[in-house]
């Protein structure tokens, strides 16, 4: 061959190497531990009795995730920036500073045709879950919020919140009728959940919130797994957010057991993931925090025992950095330093949507 031939094939190939190298997911399962800093990881990993899934995955990140007028975000503004690619003032949803609605990974994927979910360990109409779906200047909006799910084409959403549906003070709407009449199965407990094989599927299985764990028991990795074998019916893909709720509500009180155990009970909806992304082979699944709540540190503990002392700082959320855990194709992808607002822009590059 050729000598000059050869050297230009060669540096051919090396130019054509980082696109051979780039891998697109087919589908993305983003799971949100709301209030899930590393102290909070680490005290489920000392609590339980086994690893934690999260511990298996090779591919770290670290988020920063300040709000557009505040160091320390709350859950409206911290998940618009997560939904959307775009920071917000504290308590918005679905919108930028200056109060113009902007579109969530979850509202480009229904326009590419892809499936789409929702499940939370609270009400659907709470802020990270709103995040994806709703545009409204305060997260407290719930029946509004709630009335935004019908703007959309979303397949699947399961948790709480089914009072903003029906029992609504500011019109007198039926929204799970008006839903019906959009062809959802609308269903009230997990046993009519599981016994569903498609279709699109309206899950408002708690007047309100979920409880606390351990009494709402296995209900968040059984409702991820429900939404996955749901979403997963379709041929072009997915998009589907799970947000263990509760792990921020366990931090506002400072209730170190409590968080370990929400933390633990997230961390089975990650496994849910995981397995069906080892499975199918082309799923990728992406971990992380809204932000961290309580400022929580272990400064003792034993490993043996499954036993930590907690410390905390503050009653709210602190601004420090939480970490983001990916695995599947395109997991390289989210590993060192990134703002929070990376997430949909590679989201939609990985699963090339328009």
């Amino acid at each position: 061959m050729n000598r000059k031939f050869f050297f230009v094939i060669t540096a051919f190939l090396l130019m054509l190497l980082p696109l051979m190298a780039v891998k697109h997911p087919k589908n993305v399962i983003f799971l949100i531990g709301d209030g899930m800093g590393l102290a909070q990881t680490h005290a489920g990993m000392v609590k339980s009795k086994k690893p934690l899934a999260l511990e298996s995955l090779k591919h770290i990140g670290l988020v920063r995730t300040y709000s557009a007028n505040n160091f320390t975000t709350d859950s409206g503004a911290g998940g618009t920036a997560l939904a959307t690619g775009v920071k917000t003032k504290n308590g918005m949803i679905g919108m930028n500073p200056d109060s113009v609605a902007v579109e969530s990974i979850l509202h480009q994927s229904e326009k590419n045709n892809l499936a789409t979910g929702i499940v939370s360990a609270c009400a659907v109409t709470h802020a990270t879950p709103a995040s994806f779906v709703a545009h409204q200047i305060n997260r407290n909006m719930y029946e509004a919020i709630a009335a935004d799910f019908l703007k959309t084409d979303i397949d699947v959403f399961i948790g709480g919140g089914k009072q903003h549906f029906v029992n609504r003070t500011s019109d007198d709407r039926n929204l799970v009728s008006e839903l019906k009449s959009k062809n959802y199965k609308v269903v009230d407990s997990m046993s009519e959940l599981k016994q569903l094989n498609g279709g699109k599927v309206a899950g408002l299985l708690y007047e309100e919130h979920p409880p606390a764990m351990p009494e709402r028991g296995n209900f968040l990795p059984e409702a991820t797994n429900v939404a996955i074998q749901l979403l997963s019916k379709n041929r072009k893909g997915f998009f589907l957010m799970v947000e263990g709720s509760q792990i921020d509500w366990a931090g506002h009180a400072n209730d170190a057991e409590r968080i370990a155990n929400e933390v633990i009970d997230f961390d089975k909806a990650v496994q849910e993931a995981l397995d069906f992304a080892k499975e199918d082979g082309n799923t990728l699944v992406v971990i992380t925090a809204d932000h961290e709540t309580g400022g929580m540190t272990l400064p003792g503990g034993n490993i043996q025992n499954h036993e930590y002392k907690a410390m905390f700082s503050t009653k709210g959320h602190s601004g420090v950095l939480v970490p983001v855990y990916a695995f599947g194709p395109g997991a390289e992808e989210f590993t060192g330093f990134m703002e929070n607002t990376i997430f949909k822009g590679k989201f939609a590059e990985l699963l090339r949507l328009k």
